[in-house]
């Protein structure tokens, strides 16, 4: 297993100075100066300048690109320029508001995605078969973003069973700020991890291990969820990293929908502003992530299916 995790970290290396690189280059080609934005347009030259030297926006790009890596792989991402905020304090102050809105749409489009997948698979051709199939196309093809207003207008708006915005203080009141939310990104995501666990199901149960089964007279059950099911998750885990990839980038528009505070919500509004240390903090935490999840999915491979796990 340490194996298996020293070479995907190791596999991780050349991705994340990809990202980095390219993270760079899309940041000098965007129309701007930071320094304007910043000091705004009735600075003068002499005040300009200045900005440039102590940002390190005057020496030639290779430099700054150079200084830049380094800075990155030290962890060392600097203090905004707008606000002269520590970016490492941005980022703790930010990304536990990420983080619990990711884990909880995951969790809720877990449970209710693989348990709705069984059910589509069990009763193949019949009525909730056909259900979890129409859910499955309406989650496919509401985008995130248009849920989550929707959402927000019937139920924070005009019922006022939730927040409007904020991301409350205290667990329970988290808890309740995040739940709307994350319904919104949990919805899309139950619909693609039912859709995989029907399909993946419905492979499994035709083999002959499932055949030989019920032959000895094993009930339905059992051989449902302990001889089907299990092997049926390793296409699901695979969907299941995905879908929590998709729904850390999904949280972005989210957290602006619903006014709460967070790294995609920091992300924006860095962007707007041209503050390239936020910007660049905030892109490396997310390339971290990407590469976190991916080891994690991995590590799920392993548990799920022996037969890695022994050429592990």
């Amino acid at each position: 297993m340490f194996r298996t995790i020293a070479a995907r970290l190791l596999d991780a290396v050349p991705t994340v100075l990809l990202v980095l690189t390219l993270m760079f280059v899309t940041l000098r080609l965007l129309p701007g100066d930071p320094a304007l934005v910043v000091l705004g347009d009735y600075a003068t030259p002499e005040q300009l300048a200045l900005f440039r030297r102590q940002m390190g926006l005057d020496v030639p790009v290779w430099q700054q690109f150079f200084a830049f890596l380094w800075n990155m792989l030290t962890l060392d991402f600097g203090a905004s320029m707008i606000t002269q905020q520590p970016v490492v304090q941005l980022i703790a102050e930010n990304l536990p508001f990420t983080i619990e809105l990711t884990l909880l749409a995951t969790a809720m489009g877990l449970a209710a995605g693989v348990p709705l997948g069984v059910l589509a698979a069990v009763n193949r051709g019949g009525w909730p078969d056909s259900g979890v199939r129409v859910f499955s196309l309406i989650g496919y093809a509401i985008p995130d973003f248009y849920l989550g207003a929707l959402m927000l207008i019937v139920f924070a708006l005009n019922l006022g069973w939730f927040p409007i915005n904020g991301g409350g203080e205290g667990f329970w009141d988290r808890l309740y700020h995040a739940f709307l939310p994350a319904l919104t990104l949990a919805m899309v995501k139950s619909a693609f991890l039912g859709r995989l666990t029907r399909t993946s199901l419905l492979e499994v149960l035709g083999r002959d291990y499932v055949r030989t089964a019920r032959a000895k007279g094993a009930r339905e059950t059992r051989v449902i969820y302990r001889h089907a099911l299990r092997n049926a998750l390793l296409p699901v885990t695979t969907g299941l990293g995905l879908s929590l990839l998709a729904t850390l980038s999904g949280s972005v528009a989210i957290e602006l929908i619903f006014n709460r505070p967070g790294i995609g919500e920091m992300l924006i509004s860095a962007i707007a502003k041209r503050d390239y240390p936020v910007i660049q903090g905030g892109v490396v935490i997310f390339a971290f992530f990407v590469v976190f999840v991916n080891l994690l999915v991995d590590l799920a491979y392993i548990v799920v299916d022996p037969r890695i796990r022994v050429k592990a």
